[in-house]
């Protein structure tokens, strides 16, 4: 019997760049449409600035680099930085922080380290925390849940408060704006005050930051989609989110009055879109499997030790950024064993 074989290659082509990043862009879709909902439109201008700046600044290093665009570009690789990036700012955030943001981000971390699969550090980490240290005041302007606000800005007026920094008679920044589920635990801590009682605020849903745990939830689906489409593995999201619980439970279950529930660490603040969107990042994160279960787990340390010690009510960008520092570590000390060989 024979058999007829077309040509090579016989294996099925390998998923591009860009179709990795397109998932990962629609995976977070749900998440946006959710912040829109209880923060207003905002963030869809944030997420329009951060991508035109990274666009411009992407194009002018290819340029000045003698790379091609046309590559490079359809490879929505800085579409997803620029997203990413987007989601860490104030809706009503100056056009400017995006400028600056995306400028560290593209320019610093990503091209002068080389261009995509040479950056060190996570790129949109580097230009949240560029300009978070830089300019405090303005990434404090976060807006309040819907359920709490006296009315959210219009599309217009939001974007009048973005370009020109000015909100219309009848709102006020002190009317609309209120401190981030952890900021105000953070602040209530060191006021000596209980966290049941910090808790009793109705910035504080079930379990997490109102409006932020219905965000966290999406960013959750979306990221099990990923895992889904084999776009990421299970690895790192597991280790951050089992980490912070196993680490966070013990002290919560000894003295809850002092210590955050393992849930309101997960649901408040960035870490599910972390674990899922961010410390997943192939280039900057561990390459190997047991690797990347010890960057997870890292990450979700540093971030509970920034939390509670540091000076940033978050956290989650300064632990990625400082594992990011060790993944070459990591690397070395995790290389699978070859087969057919004893060590």
């Amino acid at each position: 019997m024979s058999l007829e074989l077309a040509g090579a290659p016989h294996l099925p082509p390998r998923r591009t760049v860009g179709d990795i990043m397109r998932d990962v862009l629609y995976a977070m879709v749900p998440a946006v449409i959710a912040h829109v909902w209880f923060f207003g439109w905002g963030i869809v201008f944030q997420i329009a600035l951060t991508i035109a700046f990274g666009l411009v600044l992407e194009m002018l290093m290819l340029r000045a680099r003698g790379r091609p665009l046309k590559p490079f570009i359809n490879d929505y690789s800085v579409v997803v930085t620029a997203v990413l990036l987007a989601l860490c700012l104030p809706p009503l955030a100056p056009w400017w922080i995006a400028a600056t943001g995306m400028l560290f981000a593209v320019v610093i971390a990503k091209h002068l380290f080389g261009g995509l699969g040479y950056n060190l550090f996570n790129p949109a980490m580097v230009g949240f925390a560029a300009v978070i240290v830089a300019f405090p005041g303005e990434l404090s302007n976060w807006l309040a849940p819907r359920a709490l606000s006296p009315g959210l800005p219009t599309p217009g007026e939001t974007l009048t408060a973005i370009f020109t920094g000015r909100l219309p008679e009848h709102l006020s920044w002190d009317a609309i704006s209120q401190a981030t589920p952890l900021e105000a635990l953070r602040t209530g801590v060191q006021e000596g005050r209980l966290v049941s009682e910090i808790h009793s605020e109705p910035i504080f849903g079930d379990f997490g930051g109102r409006g932020w745990e219905w965000i966290a939830n999406f960013y959750l689906l979306g990221g099990l989609w990923l895992i889904y489409r084999r776009v990421i593995s299970w690895h790192v999201p597991v280790a951050v989110l089992a980490t912070v619980i196993v680490v966070s439970l013990p002290l919560w279950l000894l003295a809850p009055d002092a210590h955050p529930s393992p849930l309101q660490h997960v649901f408040s603040g960035a870490l599910v879109i972390a674990a899922f969107f961010i410390a997943t990042d192939p280039v900057s994160g561990s390459a190997t499997l047991r690797g990347r279960l010890i960057f997870g787990a890292g990450v979700a340390i540093l971030t509970l030790a920034i939390r509670r010690f540091g000076a940033y009510p978050d956290g989650v960008a300064f632990a990625i950024l400082l594992m990011n520092m060790l993944v070459p570590l990591i690397d070395r000390y995790t290389v699978p064993r070859a087969y057919g060989h004893r060590t």
